[in-house]
């Protein structure tokens, strides 16, 4: 049983973010506030990025407790930490749009409303809190066709998360003896799915891409949450992306990226 969320993880080493180059730190980030605490309390990472040619305000806040919704012209401030998950802020008559604008190029992501409105409402929140504005891509897996992203607080799998997790949807949901969960997706390539941990109800803010016919490997599980789905322009640059791998002995998931895989930010387009 493979998972993929901000809980029960080992602590990776933590990649510094570069704007361009290989994952050998040609360009480094300075972690210049480091507050890690155990989830649901503060967590505060501020960087700083002089020799950086992009143009990123990485100030924000922590510890909100979200009644209300932040603007969806992200000019609410910038939040990584909650106390409790939010409120919905999404209309389920509307059309919503993830745009993924990264290093490779933009990716267009067609939300679901529907049969996921819950986990489009966490994702499209936190978009507009800008969480996951200047975060990498941190992994590649070609063994299953993924390409995960979504951790501001550590960029690896072993972020804590926004503070909370979300109830499952989009089907029966099975817990399994040995702790797994049984779950009814499936999995195509260009897909928007959510990462989790063990258990049921464990998914935050983790997501990952599908970029081939592997990721039905996942099919047997089927509890990674889907909510949104790429065109074919989209799906190119997933497949590029992907293109990137490389086999790394230091790396913690046994490769990784020929150069770093950065979202510069992601926009929510409401229709």
């Amino acid at each position: 049983m493979i998972y993929y969320g901000e809980k029960n993880m080992v602590k990776k080493t933590r990649r510094s973010i570069q704007t361009s180059g290989n994952h050998s730190n040609k360009t480094k980030i300075t972690a210049a506030l480091l507050v890690f605490v155990l989830m649901g309390s503060g967590i505060a990472l501020i960087f700083s990025n002089s020799d950086s040619n992009e143009n990123i305000n990485n100030e924000f806040s922590s510890n909100i407790v979200p009644t209300n919704c932040p603007e969806n012209d992200k000019s609410t401030p910038r939040t990584i930490d909650f106390i409790r998950r939010p409120p919905r802020c999404i209309e389920l008559n509307k059309t919503h749009t993830a745009i993924f604008d990264t290093t490779e190029g933009e990716i267009r992501f067609l939300l679901d409303t529907s049969l996921t409105p819950n986990t489009t409402n966490n994702f499209v929140v936190l978009t507009n809190y800008g969480y996951y504005d200047n975060t990498l891509l941190f992994r590649l897996d070609p063994s299953i066709g993924i390409i995960q992203g979504g951790s501001p607080h550590t960029n690896d799998w072993s972020d804590p998360g926004p503070g909370y997790t979300i109830s499952d949807e989009g089907g029966l949901f099975l817990p399994l003896s040995n702790g797994g969960v049984k779950g009814p997706f499936t999995y195509s390539p260009g897909q928007l799915i959510m990462a989790r941990s063990s258990g049921l109800n464990s998914s935050g803010a983790q997501f990952f891409f599908s970029t081939d016919e592997k990721v039905s490997l996942l099919d047997s599980q089927g509890s990674y949450i889907v909510f949104g789905e790429t065109d074919v322009q989209g799906l190119s640059i997933l497949k590029k992306m992907m293109d990137l791998y490389e086999i790394d002995e230091n790396s913690p998931y046994g490769g990784g990226p020929k150069r770093q895989l950065l979202i510069r930010s992601v926009t929510i387009e409401i229709e």
